[in-house]
């Protein structure tokens, strides 16, 4: 369908021959959206982009609520050839001065409460355009103004389509860069690897902000031609009631636990599901079973994270092990190895290696960070700490980068830790993640002050809310004496964490 464009033409092939089928079987007012609309919206704006001056290879940077003009942005940044970067609608404006001046988008999405705000921090250096919570604003405006029938402007496999960004232990965010290839091979191995049809249809109630919402649920129902149904956020009542004309939900382990404790999720609402996915943080063991005990379904947990998509999944058919993430996707090649890139003996841990056409193609304008984040032989070195064990599931362990995972979104310690430390009355702080019956993990600090009288709870957080997004705000505040730390005089969370383990133990 746009045969020289390589993501766009993966991504139109599953409805290419069915242009009349449905795509989202709820739009903002409740109405169903076929392909021919979708595509044809999307093709109006990407005539709308390049008018805005977009050219092939610029950034179009994305802080909307979710809604279908959301997603024709996404399709229409592809078709005119953009590098789309969604981010996380919970950043203050003040954090996304960071992420406007390095990736120096040419158009900038956002809420219709916020345009001025940013259109004052990029000056003329990009279009901003508002959209909001109905799909209406400047870039359905600008959509509107043009027909359909734009050609996609031809991008090759190598080509980045997108980019999203991340951090590790130095706290300053880094763009993972994302081709073409990588999002297209993705999806079309996630759709054989799970059997996905066109005849699927998709519990949306995700966010689109990040490559799970996006990357996966959303590009493998294009890339099939299935249908969702598209929530703009979860309710266990109402995905509960959308089970009766679905047939798959990918969630974060939230969703499950959430729909545990709704008494109307039962064996009888899920009878027409075929598959439950969980990902972007551990799911526990108890939850498979009480889930499976409540439904009859086993959950299926996969793995995968910014810079690569997804790596493993346990298996469609087959043995789902709970505490797993199964073996490596076809086509992927995924290792256990020591410090110095060296496999290490089955059931023995060690770090997380994986290469294959679904891994990145480096940090946005950071070379260095990129060659030391990649072994002499291709294979990216994910930080995770894993094992496999003795049917050759993978394991997942620990986390040797320090990220925390809270109700599936990352959190980096050491930016929030770069900030608390410049406040009045902390010496130094640490920030740890510690088990959450609801959101897998907890943000807290532990802060050590200057003086014996220290601020309270209340005005250290009085300080950060603004500069700090609610998901990274941390839900306790602990003062202490001092730090633990080892002989090289580096701070030892894993004792920190220990010593908070059952704050929030039911």
């Amino acid at each position: 369908m746009y045969n020289h464009n390589h993501l766009a033409n993966a991504l139109s092939h599953g409805a290419a021959n069915n242009l009349a089928s449905i795509f989202i079987q709820a739009g903002e007012q409740g109405d169903a959206i076929s392909y021919a609309s979708f595509f044809a919206r999307s093709e109006q704006m990407a005539a709308a982009l390049v008018a805005a001056g977009l050219e092939p290879g610029d950034r179009v940077a994305a802080q909307i609520d979710k809604t279908v003009t959301a997603l024709e942005l996404y399709m229409g940044t592809i078709l005119a050839g953009g590098v789309f970067l969604p981010l996380n609608t919970a950043y203050t404006v003040k954090e996304l001065e960071y992420f406007c001046g390095d990736a120096e988008p040419k158009v900038v999405a956002c809420d219709p409460d916020r345009k001025q705000a940013i259109q004052d921090m990029v000056g003329n250096h990009a279009v901003v355009w508002s959209i909001a919570g109905d799909g209406s604003g400047d870039a359905a405006d600008a959509r509107d103004q043009h027909p359909a029938g734009f050609t996609a402007v031809p991008r090759a496999a190598d080509d980045l389509a997108a980019f999203l960004y991340t951090s590790g232990t130095t706290g300053q965010p880094k763009g993972a860069m994302l081709s073409n290839g990588n999002l297209a091979s993705n999806a079309s191995t996630l759709a054989e690897a799970w059997q996905y049809k066109a005849t699927d249809c998709l519990i949306h109630a995700l966010p689109i902000f990040h490559i799970h919402g996006l990357f996966v649920a959303v590009n493998i129902t294009l890339a099939t031609g299935a249908s969702l149904i598209y929530m703009k956020k979860y309710q266990p009542q109402a995905i509960t009631q959308a089970m009766a004309s679905a047939s798959v939900l990918m969630g974060v382990p939230t969703f499950y636990t959430r729909l545990l404790d709704h008494a109307e999720f039962t064996a009888e609402a899920a009878q027409n599901m075929r598959l439950f996915v969980s990902g972007s943080a551990p799911l526990l063991a108890e939850t498979h079973r009480q889930f499976e005990a409540r439904c009859g379904h086993r959950i299926l947990e996969r793995y995968g994270m910014t810079e690569t998509g997804m790596m493993s999944s346990n298996p469609y058919d087959g043995e789902r092990i709970a505490g797993t993430v199964g073996t490596p996707l076809p086509g992927i090649n995924m290792r256990v190895a020591d410090n110095d890139g060296k496999p290490v003996p089955q059931g023995e841990r060690g770090v997380v290696e994986v290469k294959g056409p679904n891994v990145f193609q480096g940090y946005w304008k950071k070379p260095e960070k990129t060659a030391a984040e990649f072994r002499a032989d291709g294979y990216f070195i994910t930080g995770d700490i894993g094992l496999i064990d003795d049917k050759g599931y993978l394991n997942i362990v620990g986390r040797a980068k320090d990220l925390i995972i809270s109700g599936g979104l990352n959190v980096y310690p050491k930016e929030i830790e770069s900030l608390l430390d410049k406040l009045e009355g902390v010496k130094e702080s640490a920030v740890i993640g510690v088990p959450h019956p609801d959101f897998g993990e907890a943000v807290i600090a532990v802060l050590v002050s200057h003086h014996s009288h220290h601020p309270s709870e209340a005005d250290i957080m009085a300080q950060i809310t603004d500069d700090l997004a609610k998901f990274k705000q941390p839900k306790k505040i602990f003062w202490v004496e001092e730090l633990p730390r080892n002989t090289m005089a580096k701070v030892q969370k894993n004792l920190l964490r220990a010593d908070y383990q059952d704050l929030f133990a039911n």
